[in-house]
């Protein structure tokens, strides 16, 4: 049976000081790191996810440019490919990261299953070649890219858990309600002790 972690953007933007900065998302990239060392053979493959956006364009409106953002499917600038805000947050070793995914390349993508491996292959086929059937998710945000990500994971056939202590969400009410929408589809919410 092949499992595998998806680590959804615990990039510096999405982290306190970041241009989209959640509170207590340095914490969860250090959780993360401590729970990899701590179940070093868990897994077979780490995946690691980034918004990897384009500089010189809106990205498909998912950039706010001309009016307020409205924080619901328009936003400011963040994580702008090959800046310091799309790299991962300094406190997750990404030694045990053994494929890179990026996302959002000219177009609003918030799910992990919208991206293609650092070689250019589609997620899906990645999963599909390795034959994975558990997916754990760990990340940032609850109820954004966490909440999409492990909805298509779970729409993919297999069998997912969200690690409710090593994710956290941009606010506390949308993301008690993406945990129940997540439960809901089948997808178990469990802490990762």
């Amino acid at each position: 049976m092949t499992r595998v972690l998806f680590i959804i953007d615990v990039q510096n933007d999405f982290t306190e000081g970041g241009a989209l900065g959640v509170e207590g998302g340095a914490a969860v990239a250090a959780g993360i790191t401590r729970y990899l060392v701590q179940h070093p053979h868990r897994y077979d493959q780490v995946f690691g996810s980034r918004d990897w956006h384009d500089a010189d364009n809106d990205n498909g409106g998912h950039f706010a440019t001309t009016d307020a953002p409205d924080f619901v499917t328009t936003w400011p600038v963040h994580c702008v490919a090959g800046t310091t805000g799309a790299d991962y947050h300094p406190a997750l070793d990404t030694s045990a990261v053994t494929v890179g995914v990026r996302k959002g390349q000219g177009c609003p993508a918030y799910s992990i299953f919208e991206g293609v491996t650092d070689d250019g292959e589609p997620l899906p086929q990645r999963l599909d070649d390795l034959g994975v059937e558990e997916i754990d998710v760990v990340g940032i945000a609850t109820d954004y890219c966490v909440l999409a990500s492990a909805l298509d994971a779970q729409a993919s056939g297999r069998t997912v858990r969200v690690l409710e202590d090593l994710i956290v969400g941009v606010a506390a009410a949308s993301s008690v309600l993406a945990l129940e929408q997540l439960v809901s589809a089948g997808v178990r919410v469990e802490r990762s002790t």
